[in-house]
């Protein structure tokens, strides 16, 4: 993690990640063909851009704590292989994506909490690698129920 400036400057790379998450999620939906699917992209493209308003809303000066409940982790994204991001992907495949996608943000909110010595912003960091935490549990939960129960 490289030294950070200022908290503001912490909260425009959180910003941008959200962006580029947003539209990752909308790109999926758009490469996908059943309709349930792209739902499903498009309710998670949201969702990102609702931590984009969340941190937006930091920098204006709102607070946001973390929770205090753990998150399950099921690991199955850990032991996954990698899948590419193709037009003609399956559902399992997209799972796999975006579960990883989940992890490594989770890691990067972790990750920046631990470069700040500002506690509302370790604690808004941490809250938003809590819903993240909580976004890769319900890929690895969709992947449970229509992947390995159905093979």
């Amino acid at each position: 993690m490289s030294n950070w400036k200022s908290v503001d400057e912490i909260l425009d790379f959180a910003i941008k990640g959200e962006e580029e998450a947003a539209e990752f999620y909308t790109q999926m939906a758009g490469r996908v063909e059943k309709d349930w699917m792209k739902k499903a992209f498009l309710a998670f493209a949201k969702e990102e851009l609702g931590h984009k308003a969340k941190l937006e809303g930091i920098k204006s000066g709102n607070k946001l704590f973390p929770s205090q409940k753990k998150v399950l982790d099921l690991k199955l994204g850990d032991y996954l292989v990698e899948a590419e991001l193709t037009p003609e992907m399956d559902y399992q495949d997209a799972l796999i994506v975006a579960m990883k996608k989940e992890k490594a943000a989770f890691k990067l909110y972790s990750d920046l909490a631990q470069s700040t010595e500002d506690e509302d912003l370790r604690n808004t960091l941490l809250a938003l690698a809590h819903e993240e935490a909580n976004h890769k549990l319900r890929f690895e939960v969709e992947y449970d129920e229509f992947v390995l129960r159905e093979n």
